[in-house]
């Protein structure tokens, strides 16, 4: 959250894993809210197939997008993604 306020007027777009805050980051969920770029989701495994109770994101809904399951390649695809934003 520091991160993403520290950058809110230097960045074109984050891409963040929220881990344990996945399902609890009502804070993260809000300053992702407030940041005027594109925050990108991102998940290792495949958030489906985990246990029902966390399958639910809370920073789902205040990111731009979510991409899960790739494993690191999730961030490559995350980061081309943001690239191809800030270029529109």
């Amino acid at each position: 959250m520091d991160a993403l306020h520290e950058h809110i007027d230097k960045a074109a777009g984050a891409v963040i894993n929220p881990a344990g805050l996945t399902q609890h980051g009502v804070s993260l969920h809000d300053a992702i809210k407030a940041m005027p770029f594109p925050v990108i989701e991102v998940h290792l495994s495949n958030i489906a197939a985990r246990e029902e109770w966390r399958r639910h994101s809370i920073v789902s809904s205040a990111a731009k997008g979510t991409i899960h399951g790739l494993g690191w390649r999730s961030y490559a695809a995350a980061l081309r993604v943001l690239v191809e934003m800030a270029g529109d």
